[in-house]
């Protein structure tokens, strides 16, 4: 056997190894045994560069430095889940199904809802090519060399995986070796971590993968992504994952019901406190892959899955003080600060009131004994009060009726539950709100600057609004605290990147009131110039779909503004892109402005997005179900019976994709 082949033998060896132990958990060699037979490895690989390997077990050491993780677009959108609660919930969420499918035959797979960091992993002929971060669910970082060192991840898969496909998974930090980093860390006087959940997901963040291999993180994969796999069901596309190496936990069942759901829920809701890692839910998903695609998504969740959390976890603890905060929309939010408690592995120093009908809905007060609670939500929540502790000399809570930054008179407009401050353009964190807001990753994400950086930026006098970022200078930048050189440069570059990002997302970062990502699409999408847009009167905009009053009416009043106006036409004096970019416009058309399709089947020549993304490029809009108001049904093989019924029983043409193409 030459030394290449040697190499190769040793390599595969390892992986079976690996794969044995740390994915099936049966191992069949001594650890004495692995650590030898990977040294051998080491030490060839050293002596002979020319058969160096990117996926080579050696390499799950670690060693390779990342000081900027790259920023990556998700091919496919990571989305969140729609949480329920409840079994008349998930009833609730079948009948929807069911109303957009035409009662169907349904079946459910349940699996564990893990308490980790999400990760998307891409496979190239069957070989680990990138490992990215949710981020923000349309972009996240490339964190490749930490994910290589974690072993139950396949760098080389087996088997007929596709050519080319991304799946899903969380990283994780099982209870044992959480536990036992933690001892590790106080005999040598270091602070414990608080949770595995946020050490697993800093761990990804490390600049140093040999330190993210000393931590036992684990990967439990869920849900395998791509065009080019051809798998009828979810459960089946788990086993199959399991026969290519992945980890995929056995837990995961198939119910043909809401019931069976239930008992799986309630079971689990039980023993979960017997698995070796945190879980908090269950998620729920309609098993038919063909039914999935045709229930789509909503703008922020799949129709056609949904998260059961188990009871959310409550602590008792005493209410201090209640503060108010000032959001960038000038919206006023009452903040309890509390006594600091241990819930659900973090701890809490402070709670959301969310607004003065819900401080009188419960009654809250200062120096209350209160119970908190996290639930489905990031931030906790006081969910009741504790009557019998309560002091005799309580005051019943006044809200606030100036601001507490600005002392300007607070407004309630009837219907809606906040309070406001209308101080605009004087009152300082709605300036920096929405500064921050410009700056965030979802709207011009310019790097070297964050939240910090803008308070200073803003108490040193340097800026006032975010048009001012553009006119800063390096030598303006330097001297501030925390800021070197290079840190200066980065803000700068950042700064001047963000020239090229499209008109939608501008549009989104000019923190129009009510206008989200999803809108300042559409917006975009109609108007095609920031021009059309402010020039548009409250009648036109309420004809743009979904555009309703609250929106037209939060347009005009922001460009009726003549410091808005005076800001924008400064940024686009600057170069930010004020208008949809020709080649954008090249693939858009009007032709299907104002037809209304539904898109059901299995296609030959497009994928179902690129059939919908070429319906809303031309103007047409994509419904998910029938009504009287569809104008075509675009269909291809294995289009649901009940849909093609309800289509010919409402004369709505039903239509292949090559007519479909013919009517572009």
């Amino acid at each position: 056997m030459n030394i290449q082949q040697k190499i190769n033998t040793l390599r595969e060896e390892l992986r079976k190894h690996n794969h044995n132990y740390y994915v099936l958990d049966q191992p069949t060699i001594s650890d004495y045994e692995f650590d030898m037979q990977l040294k051998e490895l080491q030490e060839l690989e050293a002596q002979h560069p020319e058969f160096h390997d990117p996926n080579s077990p050696s390499l799950r050491v670690g060693g390779a430095i990342t000081k900027n993780f790259e920023t990556i677009t998700h091919e496919y959108r990571m989305y969140s889940l729609d949480n329920s609660y409840s079994k008349e919930d998930l009833e609730d969420w079948e009948k929807r199904i069911q109303k957009i499918l035409g009662n169907v035959d349904l079946e459910f797979v349940c699996e564990l809802k893990y308490d980790g960091a999400s990760i998307n992993l891409t496979y190239e002929n069957g070989k680990l090519v990138k490992g990215v971060t949710r981020g923000d669910g349309f972009q996240g970082d490339n964190v490749i060399n930490n994910i290589k060192t974690i072993k139950s991840i396949p760098l080389i898969l087996k088997g007929d995986y596709p050519e080319k496909f991304d799946i899903r998974g969380e990283i994780i930090l099982p209870l044992d070796g959480f536990a036992k980093m933690n001892e590790e860390r106080v005999v040598a006087g270091e602070e414990a971590y608080m949770n595995p959940r946020n050490t697993a997901s800093g761990s990804l963040k490390l600049q140093d993968s040999a330190e993210v291999a000393k931590r036992p993180l684990d990967c439990l994969l869920y849900n395998l992504v791509g065009d080019k796999v051809k798998i009828e069901s979810h459960y089946k596309s788990l086993e199959k994952a399991r026969e290519w190496g992945f980890k995929v936990p056995a837990e995961a069942k198939l119910c043909i019901s809401v019931g069976e759901v239930m008992e799986y829920v309630n079971y689990w809701d039980i023993h979960r406190h017997d698995l070796p890692y945190e879980t908090d839910g269950v998620v729920v998903k309609v098993n038919n892959r063909a039914q999935q695609q045709e229930l789509g998504y909503t703008a922020k969740a799949p129709r056609w899955a949904m998260a059961y959390k188990f009871k959310a976890e409550q602590a008792v603890t005493k209410l201090n003080k209640i503060t108010y905060q000032v959001g960038r929309t000038g919206a006023i939010t009452p903040v309890a600060n509390l006594e600091p408690v241990l819930l659900a592995g973090t701890t809490v120093k402070r709670a959301s009131l969310h607004n003065a009908d819900q401080i009188q809905k419960l009654d809250i007060r200062e120096n209350d004994t209160v119970f908190v609670e996290k639930g489905g939500e990031i931030i906790p929540k006081i969910v009741g009060v504790n009557f019998e502790k309560r002091p005799d000399d309580s005051l019943s809570t006044v809200y606030i009726d100036k601001c507490p930054e600005c002392d300007t008179d607070l407004i309630r407009k009837e219907g809606e539950a906040q309070h406001y401050c209308p101080n605009y353009n004087d009152c300082p964190p709605q300036i920096t709100g929405r500064i921050q807001h410009f700056i965030s990753r979802k709207a011009m994400d310019i790097d070297g600057l964050g939240g910090e950086t803008v308070e200073l930026l803003f108490k040193e006098g340097l800026i006032q609004n975010y048009a001012d970022l553009y006119v800063l200078k390096k030598e303006q930048i330097i001297p501030l605290e925390r800021m070197a050189e290079k840190s200066a440069d980065n803000l700068i570059n950042g700064i001047e990147a963000s020239k090229k990002i499209p008109f939608e997302r501008v549009l989104y970062a000019l923190g129009i009131r009510f206008v989200g990502e999803t809108v300042a699409k559409k917006l975009a999408r109609e108007y095609k110039n920031i021009s059309a847009l402010k020039s548009a009167s409250f009648s036109e905009l309420i004809l743009v779909d979904e555009i309703g009053d609250k929106i037209a009416e939060s347009l005009i009043d922001f460009f009726g503004s003549e410091e808005n106006l005076k800001i924008v036409e400064r940024l686009r004096s600057y170069g930010l892109q004020f208008e949809v970019s020709a080649e954008k416009l090249l693939n858009q058309t009007d032709k299907l402005k104002g037809v209304i399709f539904v898109v059901s089947g299995v296609f030959e020549k497009l994928s179902r997005n690129e059939l919908k993304k070429k319906i809303e490029d031309n103007g047409g809009k994509v419904a998910s179900s029938i009504s009287s108001k569809t104008n075509y049904v675009v269909a291809g093989s294995n289009m649901g019976p009940s849909k093609k019924e309800k289509a010919e029983k409402l004369g709505i043409p039903i239509i292949d994709e090559d007519q479909f193409l013919l009517m572009l």
